[in-house]
């Protein structure tokens, strides 16, 4: 298993081995579906709240006598039946969304979405980015390059468009990339299947680096 290797001018300058157990995994939909929902659910922080009938203000008082007024009978005005009342079943921060996903699920859902993006052919090998300064300018530049690429010609143009994949920190690199929208720069060994799905493409910088670094390794 191969693939081209580009510089990041976007012009081809080999090809790169690629390990089997990384990027030929079988793909599992099951799997993936119940990982990325349980990630999810980890990332929520449930900080929506509503007060229900017994955390509302007023309504200490009956507002009116049982009988006799042609009214329907009321106890309290902080009934969910009445304006300004508690809420009945809303959203309460003292609910606990989060799932328990272990290492090997996760290792193994971010193996079958590499395999599927590399099927797709939505993975690109840079050999490296070079930015002896931080320019976003420089930058700019080297996406458009890159989106000459056939098949990653709506880099430059789409929402979510690009996870930069470093081998390691490079802060010349992440911030001369940090000024666009629809990319995002991380390091190898951070990498997770949530990065992988939100992103059209994935761009790997400096491949055999990047690969040793990669959780999936460990």
């Amino acid at each position: 298993m191969e693939s081209i290797l580009y510089n990041q001018e976007g012009k081809e300058i080999g090809k790169i081995p690629l390990p089997e157990n990384v990027f030929g995994v079988k793909w599992n939909a099951d799997l993936l579906h119940q990982v990325v929902q349980s990630m999810q659910s980890n990332q929520r922080q449930g900080s929506a709240h509503t007060k229900n009938r017994g955390e509302v203000s007023g309504g200490g008082k009956k507002p009116w006598r049982q009988k006799g007024t042609g009214r329907a009978r009321h106890g309290s005005i902080r009934s969910p039946l009445w304006v300004g009342g508690g809420v009945a079943h809303g959203p309460r921060s003292d609910k606990n969304y989060a799932r328990k996903v272990n290492r090997r699920l996760k290792r193994q859902a971010l193996l079958i979405a590499l395999s599927k993006k590399l099927k797709d052919g939505e993975i690109l090998f840079l050999n490296g980015i070079e930015m002896p300064e931080i320019k976003t300018k420089a930058a700019k530049g080297v996406i458009g390059a890159l989106a000459r690429v056939k098949g990653f010609e709506a880099m430059s143009k789409k929402q979510n468009a690009a996870f930069f994949l470093l081998p390691a920190k490079d802060t010349p690199v992440e911030k001369s990339f940090r000024n666009f929208s629809n990319l995002a720069i991380g390091e190898a060994r951070n990498l997770n299947v949530l990065d992988v799905l939100q992103y059209r493409y994935l761009v790997i910088t400096n491949p055999e680096e990047s690969l040793k670094n990669l959780s999936v390794q460990k």
